[in-house]
C-alpha cells in the first residue's frame, strides 16, 4: 500500500470522522476509536497513522470538506516549503506557495497576469506541451517560439533564445517571460546544470520572468543527469528575490505517483514585488481555493517517508521499482524505434515520453496531403486503425519545418511493451513498403541520435 497516497487518503477522512463522533457520543465510541486504531496498525505503518493525525491538525477545524485559504492550507504550504528547502538546500517559505488543482491552473493564472494584449509575448519551446500555446492564445498574447535542437538531444541553446527575442521585439512585441520544461515534454531531455545557469543569466539580463515547468522532476532515467530546480540554480549563482522573478510548477499527476485525477499541484512564486504578489493573490482568490485532497497530496509528495520511518523501506522499494520500470520501458521503445527504417529517436533521459522522428517517403507525404492531413497525423491515424496503438502527431506539439514526429508515452504496463513493439514494427514495415519511393537500400536508416546537449 502506498504510504504517500492511498494509505493517508483512506486514513484522513476515517480518523476525522472518528474524531467527530468521539466528541459527541459516549465512551463506547472512544473505545471503538481505540480498537479501530489498533486494527489499522495491523495493516498500516504507525508512522502513516501519525501522519494522518498531523495533517488533520494542520487543517483548521479538521474540516477537509471546507474552503481553505485561497493559497491553500497554511500548514500544508509550510510542509511543501520544507520539502523544497530539503531538495534544494536553500530556504523556502510557505508564503510563496500557491496550491492549485494541478499545475495547469497555475500556468493559466500566470498567463492571465503576464499578458495585457497581443503585444505581450511568451517565449515557449518547440516542440512544446500545448497547454502553453493554448493558454497564451486564450489570454490574447503572442506565442514566441524557440526551437530545441534535435541533433544535440533536444538541447536548449541560449543563442536561439536571443535570436527569437530580438526578432519578436523587432515586430513590436514585448517579451515578458520564458517557459522552460525540464525534464522535457514531449522531448524527454534533462537540462544540464551549466545550461540552466546560462538560461538564468539570460532571463536576468533580458528582464524576463522565468516560468519553470518542473512537474517531471522525479522522472530521471539516466545516471549522468539529475534534476536541479531553477530556483536552486539561481540561488547557487548568488541571485536573490531582488534579481530574478521565478515561478516553479509542480504536480501530483507525474513522478512515481501519477495521481492525475486527484488534481493537486502548486506554484512557488519568488522575485515579485508586493504589488505584483497582491495581484497574484487576487487572481487565486477568484477560484476560492483548490481542492483539499489535492492540497494534502501535494504536501505528501514533497515530504515522503524519511530514513527511520517505519514506512520508509517499503516506500523506497515501490518508488524505485516504478522509476526503474519506466526507465526499462523507455529504453526498450527507444531501441525498437532506432532499429527501424525511417525512424530516429533520441534517448529518453526523463519525463514520460519519446518523440521519434519520422523520415517519411515522399509518396506517403503525398498521400497525406491528398487526404487533407499532416503527414505525421496521417501516419498516426493509419497506425491506430491497423494496431489500436495511439500516438500523438508531432504537428500537435510544433516541430521544425519539414520534419515529422510523433509522441508516445512509456506508460503501458511493462509486460505489455514487447507486444506493443511487435505490433508497431509490423505496421511500420508494411507502411514503408506501401509508400516506398526508391529501393530499400537508399531509404533512411534508424541510426541512433545520441543524447548530448549542454
Amino acid at each position: 500500500m502506498r504510504y504517500s497516497i492511498v494509505t493517508l487518503e483512506i486514513l484522513i477522512p476515517l480518523v476525522n470522522n472518528l474524531l467527530h463522533f468521539s466528541e459527541k457520543f459516549s465512551l463506547y465510541v472512544i473505545i471503538q476509536l481505540s480498537w479501530t486504531k489498533v486494527r489499522l496498525m495491523l495493516y498500516t505503518g504507525s508512522d502513516a497513522i501519525e501522519r494522518a493525525w498531523q495533517i488533520l491538525e494542520k487543517i483548521p477545524g479538521r474540516a477537509t470538506g471546507a474552503y481553505s485559504h485561497s493559497q491553500g492550507v497554511k500548514g500544508l504550504r509550510d510542509e511543501i516549503a520544507a520539502g523544497i528547502a530539503a531538495r534544494d538546500g536553500f530556504h523556502a517559505s510557505g508564503d510563496n506557495i500557491f496550491l492549485t488543482d494541478g499545475a495547469s491552473p497555475a500556468v493559466h493564472m500566470m498567463m492571465q497576469l503576464l499578458i495585457r494584449s497581443e503585444k505581450d509575448g511568451i517565449l515557449c519551446p518547440l516542440p512544446q506541451y500545448p497547454l502553453y500555446s493554448a493558454s497564451i492564445a486564450l489570454h490574447g498574447g503572442s506565442f514566441v517560439p524557440y526551437f530545441l535542437d534535435e541533433e544535440t538531444g533536444w538541447g536548449l541553446e541560449v543563442d536561439e533564445l536571443k535570436k527569437q527575442v530580438d526578432e519578436a521585439r523587432s515586430k513590436g512585441i514585448t517579451v515578458r517571460a520564458l517557459v522552460v520544461i525540464n525534464p522535457g515534454n514531449p522531448t524527454g531531455q534533462v537540462l544540464a546544470e551549466e545550461n540552466q545557469k546560462k538560461i538564468v543569466e539570460f532571463c536576468k539580463n533580458e528582464g524576463l520572468v522565468l516560468l519553470a515547468d518542473e512537474v517531471y522532476q522525479e522522472n530521471i532515467y539516466v545516471e549522468d543527469k539529475q534534476f536541479h530546480s531553477f530556483k536552486k540554480i539561481a540561488r547557487s549563482m548568488g541571485y536573490t528575490d531582488d534579481d530574478l522573478p521565478l515561478v516553479s510548477f509542480q504536480s501530483v499527476s507525474k513522478g512515481y505517483y501519477g495521481e492525475c485525477g486527484k488534481r493537486g499541484g502548486y506554484m512557488e512564486v519568488t522575485g515579485f514585488n508586493a504589488d505584483v504578489r497582491e495581484q497574484i493573490y487576487k487572481v487565486a482568490s477568484v477560484n476560492l481555493c483548490s481542492n483539499i485532497s489535492g492540497q494534502i497530496l501535494s504536501s505528501l509528495i514533497m515530504n515522503p517517508p524519511k530514513v527511520g520511518d517505519e514506512s520508509y523501506e517499503s516506500f523506497m522499494v515501490e518508488r524505485d521499482g516504478i522509476i526503474s520500470s519506466l526507465a526499462r520501458r523507455a529504453k526498450a521503445l527507444e531501441e525498437a524505434f532506432n532499429s527501424l527504417e525511417g525512424i530516429t529517436c533520441n534517448k529518453a533521459e526523463g519525463a514520460m515520453y519519446l518523440f521519434p522522428r519520422l523520415h517519411l517517403p515522399q509518396k506517403a507525404i503525398g498521400a497525406a496531403q491528398a487526404a487533407g492531413a499532416a503527414p505525421d497525423a496521417y501516419y498516426a491515424l493509419r497506425l491506430l486503425q491497423a494496431t489500436g496503438i495511439v500516438v500523438v502527431p508531432g504537428s500537435g506539439f510544433g516541430q521544425a519545418p519539414g520534419t515529422y514526429h510523433f509522441r508516445c508515452t512509456i506508460l503501458p504496463q511493462e509486460d505489455k511493451i514487447p507486444a506493443i513493439i511487435s505490433r508497431f514494427k509490423e505496421f511500420h514495415e508494411k507502411f514503408m513498403d506501401e509508400f516506398r519511393d526508391v529501393s530499400r537500400d537508399e531509404a533512411p536508416t534508424g541510426a541512433t541520435i545520441e543524447s548530448g546537449g549542454d
